[in-house]
């Protein structure tokens, strides 16, 4: 544990290099290109196949009411009940103000035409003259149904009908029944043989989802009784129209409930009149009566007097009286649930101006609950909510009307004192005058109380004649024709935010996924092992034997260079040493340590360096393919006893550069190199060559190598780049820390510059870290595009990572 703190310590510090985070992302720009592409495509397939929305707006205008707000809120809390405007929007989204705005359109029948993607609404023109010659509103036919010419004379018509597709084929102008729906077809004007219409019955009801769904309404500011209206349909025509009908439908509605609360007083006051007038003609009698039997003429004076004082007196009793009706009646209308209220009888002092705001706002309440019950439950929260605004402003108005009853009672009680103190004045007079004083007092009574409600009458039925609503049009709505939805700059913004995140979201999650390494800067951060250098990725294809010498076939490309590097950094290692015992080895198979270790003894050989290769892989070595000689004498049989040193050494075609392949594949070949003949081996090769180059057995697999391992002076791991996992880069360190190795050093092997993989951390080397060795080396990627190399290895026109290069 202490030691691999101690390891761990010893590893250079690595800086987060922003730079090259912006080269990583951009390296694949194609991708994000493509990401983005595609997901355009899916937004320009979703724009074609969604039908755009349209929408439209008018104004209105409501008059303003006294105290409707100011008294409001001094009775029930704001926030408890709605305001005027909030109301009478109740009534404007209404289910039934709504199928009266629908009846004004010519909703019967709808036409589209049909397309291969979607059908369109041709509202409002109608390509056919159709006539219905039985319909029933409640069974018809609901289907769509085709129409397509056939000839001057005949046309086809297809729908479907229990499921199975009819076809016929019809003249023009003769009955046509299809279900329990007859109707003609005129023959048109012009006949388009390739166009197909499409064509449907309808009731209002069929409107009603379309319509309030698309219905919207707002004040136009806070505490304004100006409304804003939009309706948002897929027909621009059809939103304008059928929005300009609501408006004039609620206008029509308005009227409608003024009339009717005039209508209402009228009939009040008529009842009351039909009461007086017999009981103003009995009077009448009576008095004439009492004239020719008494033979009282008139009264005196002092009797008028009193007349007078008990006939204003019982006047106005029989007015409060009248008031205390039309108050009871409705607090009746209030007490029993009905759907509206209506104030059906006014007269000044008596019905509070608070009252009737109270009693609008309760209709709308009223209005709004009815609709509510078409969608929810009555034990519903919406519903339950609703009830319980109805709720506080019936108190309110009951409230209202308990006191105005009181205040009535009151004034009515202090009148009757009044009347008993006339009538005490009244009994002292003779009988006969007393008599006729009664019966001229109930007479006056009921003939000013007639005369008074008359009057009432006559202007409650001007007031009526002249009843204008209590809303104005300030805009009427015209047809939009762009589109409000889809957002056809929104979603192509949003595709392409999206195209970049799955672009850079494929680059980040490939990088994720990948187990390899790739570049230096990976191996520096799992191991403190040095990097001896990096042999960059041959340019060529090669043959699967390697056969040719391959950094001496191009002396002058990238590739060789970097080799020589490798080559150059190994003088370094155990310079005391005359001759150079260098193992190679890797973790598996396929990583390069025999192309790495031919490479490396051909351009040993160039610097007139007598080098020897060995094949001591013993199991699977491929090192006589390249020199193409058999293998049938080799390492192993020498080993084995079976021949002379001098019989297993062979030459190559290049100077200064023998070989030795690995013979004959033994049954224990790890025995055999751990045998004191391969030591004498290794020891009587020091004496003739300056290196001995040995490639050995994948250490990751077998454990042939480590007798040779140990006997090195030089140890080189081979990591190729895109092959070797994470796990590869720390197997040295783990070996030179367990055998105490020395000049143990890490080559990367087949590098290929790839900024997709490459590691996003800059190596800061400090005073502690040159405690193991680091070495110069050069990637050459500065230079590949300098015309040196023969081997310039362009990159494609595609390729960004051309603009970094020269960085």
């Amino acid at each position: 544990m202490e030691e691999t703190e101690k390891i761990s310590k010893r590893l250079p510090n690595q800086e987060l290099d922003y730079f090259k985070i912006a080269k990583i992302l951009i390296s694949r720009w194609y991708w994000i290109v493509a990401s983005i592409s595609v997901c355009m495509l899916v937004a320009y397939a979703y724009l074609w196949y969604t039908p755009k929305n349209y929408a439209t707006s008018a104004t209105m205008k409501f008059e303003e009411k006294k105290s409707e707000i100011s008294d409001l809120v001094s009775v029930i809390n704001a926030d408890k009940g709605p305001s005027r405007v909030q109301s009478e929007t109740y009534v404007i989204q209404s289910r039934s103000l709504i199928l009266d705005a629908i009846k004004d359109l010519d909703y019967r029948i709808s036409f589209y035409v049909g397309g291969r993607i979607r059908t369109s609404d041709l509202y409002p023109e109608k390509p056919l003259n159709i006539q219905l010659l039985k319909f029933d509103s409640t069974n018809y036919f609901h289907d769509l149904i085709s129409f397509q010419p056939v000839n001057n004379n005949s046309f086809r018509l297809s729908y479907k009908e229990a499921g199975k597709t009819v076809k016929k084929v019809l003249n023009y102008n003769t009955p046509v029944s299809v279900g329990p729906t007859a109707f003609s077809i005129k023959k048109p004007a012009y006949i388009l043989n390739k166009v197909v219409y499409l064509f449907k019955f309808n009731t209002p009801e069929d409107y009603m989802s379309r319509v309030k769904g698309g219905l919207r309404t707002s004040e136009v500011s806070k505490n304004s009784n100006i409304i804003s209206l939009q309706q948002t349909d897929y027909n621009p025509q059809f939103a304008a129209d059928v929005l300009n009908a609501i408006m004039m439908e609620y206008l029509n509605y308005d009227r409608n409930q003024k009339t009717l609360s005039a209508t209402q007083m009228i009939h009040f006051i008529q009842n009351q009149l039909d009461t007086l007038s017999a009981e103003v003609r009995g009077s009448a009698i009576k008095i004439k009566e009492n004239k020719e039997n008494s033979k009282v003429i008139d009264v005196t004076t002092s009797t008028q007097s009193a007349l007078n004082g008990a006939k204003d007196l019982e006047t106005q009793i029989s007015l409060l009286k009248i008031q205390e009706i039309a108050i009871d009646q409705l607090k009746k209308q209030i007490t029993s649930e009905a759907d509206n209220i209506n104030i059906n009888f006014k007269m000044e002092g008596v019905i509070d101006p608070l009252l009737g705001a109270l009693i609008e706002t309760l209709d709308g309440l009223l209005l709004k609950k009815s609709d509510m019950l078409k969608q929810f439950n009555a034990n519903s929260q919406p519903v339950q909510d609703v009830n319980q605004q109805i709720l506080q402003l019936k108190n309110a108005a009951l409230n209202n009307i308990n006191e105005s009853r009181i205040r009535i009672e009151k004034s009515i009680s202090y009148l009757n004192d009044k009347l008993n103190q006339v009538n005490q004045q009244i009994a002292l007079l003779p009988e006969a005058e007393r008599e006729m004083v009664s019966l001229k007092r109930d007479f006056e009574v009921n003939d000013k109380v007639y005369a008074f409600l008359s009057e009432k009458k006559l202007e409650a039925q001007i007031s009526r004649s002249a009843i204008l609503p209590g809303a104005t049009i300030i805009e009427q709505a015209q047809p939009n024709y762009s589109p409000v939805s889809p957002n056809e700059s929104g979603i192509h913004r949003t595709a392409i935010i999206l195209g970049i995140l799955l672009g850079l979201g494929l680059i980040i999650l490939i990088r994720v996924l990948n187990p390899y390494i790739y570049d230096k800067e990976t191996i520096e951060s799992l191991t403190t092992i040095p990097i001896l250098g990096i042999i960059r990725k041959f340019p060529d294809d090669m043959d699967s034997d390697n056969k040719q010498i391959l950094a001496i076939s191009k002396p002058k490309s990238v590739f060789a260079e970097s080799v020589r590097s490798v080559r150059t950094n190994l003088s370094f290692l155990a310079s005391e040493k005359t001759s150079k015992v260098i193992c190679v080895t890797s973790e598996v198979a396929g990583e390069g340590k025999s192309f790495v270790a031919i490479n490396l003894s051909s351009t040993l050989s160039l610097i007139d360096k007598k080098v020897i290769l060995i094949a001591a892989d013993l199991r699977r070595s491929k090192i006589h393919k390249t020199f193409d000689v058999p293998n049938d004498k080799g390492l192993s049989n020498y080993l084995a006893n079976q021949c002379t040193i001098d019989e297993v050494i062979l030459h190559s075609k290049q100077e200064n550069l023998d070989f030795m392949v690995s013979g004959s594949v033994p049954p224990n070949p790890s025995e055999l190199l751990h045998s004191p003949r391969m030591a004498a081996l290794i020891a009587e090769l020091k004496t003739r060559y300056d290196i001995i180059m040995i490639d050995t057995a994948p250490i990751g697999l077998v454990s042939d190598a480590i007798p040779l391992i140990r006997a090195s002076d030089v140890n080189a791991f081979v990591i190729r780049s895109g092959k070797s996992k994470y796990y590869a880069a720390t197997i040295p360190q783990r070996i030179a820390h367990e055998y105490h190795l020395e000049n143990t050093v890490i080559i990367l092997n087949a590098f290929a510059e790839d900024l997709l993989h490459s590691r996003y951390y800059t190596t800061k080397f400090t005073g502690e870290n040159y405690g193991s060795r680091y070495y110069y080396y050069s990637d050459y990627l500065g230079y590949e595009s300098s015309g040196y190399y023969v081997d310039s290895d362009k990159a494609k026109w595609w390729d960004i990572r051309r603009w970094f290069k020269k960085q």
